[in-house]
């Protein structure tokens, strides 16, 4: 790289939970730097969230439709590089478009938008263009499950057959919403959320995670989606028959009403010669399990790891690397694909390895199945797109 790309932000102002996450990891290895924003609705929070974050003041815009006009009037040089959508689920859509269609990459948050005909209108506007999308499925940018996958397509595992996956939380086993938590308020309302809560936050990513390590894509499903918190609107627990391209069949599991829970994500993958298993709160490890051979344990950070897995990884073994690390390497890959493109360059496969528009509209059509399928007595939905 032969500079700094420069992050223009919408949404992520004072109190915003994930608007700091992305500009952590959009600066933990040096190659991206905050260079404007419209960082609330509120153009006065806007104004001071970006004076908290040392802006000069005429880079921090009143609003999303001022910053992506007043950046794009400006020389390539002197303006954002791209722009970071980290705005509740409603308010992904229009910026996004605007944003492509004034010339500017995009990173935007999961899901990537309120509903699958607006997937399918930014992916169109994406191959119209020739900008980039990237999509911050975070659980896909870790060390080892970059070593799953790489198991996984070398056929260390034979042919996948059965896949499970979890994500379980529980921080809204109670009506927080009606607390005002302002977190729950919106991921609870449809206007703001969509058709779902729960599989729309977490459950989309536990299928993007396990198409991702399997390289397979589901086929079909049948769901079973609960509100179990009296006087909610959307979905707060599911469960979800899975089958793949391949003939494998799968379970998926979200909830966000199992009282305890962190946030424990897992997932399981079975092939004919054995099985692995990786759990998002102990990132460090990936199990393998072998029908002919002892069970085996892959840490992060040493040399016998992927080519894959070591190319994300930053420190040596016995070292923690978790979430922030791992959104890291999705900003990472996203910036060395961008810089090599402005440069003339052709991105390498490990730059290539980051989410994109294709997963956001996979992403919405498991959405809006599963809620199909969980309000209808037939057993089993086709996953279309």
């Amino acid at each position: 790289m032969i500079r700094k790309l420069k992050m223009g932000m919408i949404g992520g102002g004072k109190n915003a939970f994930i608007g700091a996450v992305h500009r952590i990891a959009a600066n933990i290895d040096g190659l991206v730097e905050l260079h404007c924003g419209a960082f609330s609705s509120n153009s006065a929070v806007s104004k001071e969230s970006g004076k908290d974050l040392f802006l000069n003041e005429e880079k921090c815009y009143n609003s999303y439709e001022e910053m992506i006009v007043a950046e794009s009037k400006l020389p390539l040089l002197e303006r954002m590089d791209f722009v970071t959508i980290v705005t509740p689920n409603f308010a992904h859509f229009k910026p996004a478009m605007m944003a492509l269609d004034h010339g500017f990459h995009v990173v935007i948050d999961k899901p990537i938008t309120l509903s699958l005909d607006e997937a399918k209108q930014l992916q169109q506007k994406v191959q119209e263009t020739g900008l980039l999308l990237c999509l911050t499925h975070t659980y896909s940018g870790y060390p080892m499950v970059k070593q799953a996958r790489k198991m996984v397509s070398d056929d260390k595992l034979g042919n996948i057959r059965k896949i499970m996956v979890e994500y379980n939380q529980g921080w809204l086993s109670s009506s927080f919403e009606s607390e005002g938590n302002k977190q729950a308020l919106w991921r609870t309302d449809p206007a703001l959320s969509g058709i779902s809560g729960c599989m729309g936050d977490i459950g989309t990513h536990a299928a993007q995670l396990a198409e991702y390590i399997s390289g397979l894509k589901i086929t079909q499903l049948c769901a079973d989606i609960n509100i179990v918190v009296d006087g909610r609107q959307l979905d707060d627990d599911g469960n979800v028959l899975l089958k793949f391209d391949n003939g494998a069949n799968g379970i998926l599991v979200a909830t966000q009403i199992a009282a305890g829970e962190e946030n424990n994500l897992n997932i399981k993958i079975y092939g004919e010669k054995g099985g692995l298993e990786w759990h998002q709160m102990e990132p460090n490890s990936l199990i393998i399990k072998w029908t002919d051979a002892p069970m085996q344990i892959y840490r992060t950070g040493n040399d016998y790891l992927s080519d894959e897995a070591k190319a994300n990884s930053r420190i040596p073994s016995g070292h923690p690397e978790g979430y922030l690390e791992a959104f890291a390497n999705i900003y990472r890959n996203f910036a060395l694909t961008l810089s090599a493109l402005l440069e003339g360059n052709e991105p390498s496969a490990t730059m290539l390895d980051f989410p994109t528009v294709k997963d956001g509209v996979r992403g919405m059509a498991f959405i809006e199945s599963v809620i199909a399928s969980g309000q209808s007595d037939q057993k089993w939905f086709d996953f279309k797109i």
